[in-house]
């Protein structure tokens, strides 16, 4: 499954909308998502599931790049 992942740089910045980051990352449920992430200090706001049309739209962005972690 591919999730969406929203997130600010740092566990200390104040999720703001104009600075929230996103990634896209490949696991089986959004616990393993956070266990890859771990290591990377992210303030963490929302991990989406997407699946179905809105993978397909998703993958037909430029950005979309999964994250290898």
């Amino acid at each position: 499954m591919i999730f969406k992942v929203y997130y600010q740089e740092t566990k200390v910045q104040v999720p703001v909308r104009e600075n929230t980051q996103t990634m896209y990352v490949e696991a089986e449920t959004q616990r393993e998502v956070r266990k890859k992430l771990l290591d990377r200090n992210y303030n963490i706001e929302i991990i989406q599931l997407l699946e179905g049309e809105h993978l397909k739209y998703e993958q037909a962005s430029e950005h979309f790049e999964l994250e290898q972690v």
